[in-house]
């Protein structure tokens, strides 16, 4: 049985179906008119092409929602453009597209476990850790008295993400980083 959904039930990350394909949420926001109804604005990514389009939907609007399945698996290495993973259950390996991946390609590191979101058969995605520790190999050095201002600076990370930091961080340094939100959480204990 399909499950529904309709625009007060939007959230980053909701995947449905909409013009023959299937779309998920990056950004939305609700606006209320005058005096007619709520408009829901958002800005949606086909999972199967990786196309971003900006859309509004009518408050009330109902949808398809769509629920993947999940299998483990692990990230192997990259093979050109391509990322492989292999299938924890029974060691195939899978080869995804960056367009497949879309920006959880920036989180990958080496033997990572994932979990693969099968939809009818076919991968659609992957879904990370909560966090994940990366090295940091490129952010401009602190200097004195910068600790005042409590700011902080770009750090660029192994996998070419770049996020910002406290000061007091260092190249070569492992910090923590939130996937969801893309956030510098902690250096990374040791």
């Amino acid at each position: 049985m399909a499950q529904i959904v309709d625009t007060t039930d939007f959230y980053v990350g909701l995947k449905f179906r909409w013009q023959d394909g299937i779309w998920e949420i990056v950004e939305y926001d609700h606006h209320k008119m005058g005096r007619g109804g709520a408009v829901v604005r958002t800005k949606l990514r086909n999972v199967e092409t990786g196309a971003t389009v900006d859309n509004s939907f009518k408050s009330g609007e109902k949808f398809e929602r769509v629920v993947y399945d999940e299998k483990p698996a692990q990230y192997s290495y990259r093979d050109g453009e391509d990322y492989v993973f292999m299938d924890l259950a029974n060691y195939d390996q899978l080869t995804l597209s960056p367009e497949v991946l879309g920006e959880t390609t920036k989180y990958l590191t080496d033997h990572m476990e994932i979990k693969l979101e099968m939809f009818e058969g076919r991968v659609m995605g992957i879904e990370l850790p909560m966090s994940v520790v990366l090295k940091v190999v490129e952010t401009p050095p602190s200097f004195k008295g910068d600790t005042v201002s409590g700011g902080g600076k770009p750090a660029t990370l192994e996998t070419g993400l770049v996020v910002t930091v406290p000061v007091f961080i260092e190249p070569g340094e492992e910090i923590v980083v939130d996937t969801r939100t893309g956030l510098y959480i902690e250096r990374a204990k040791k």
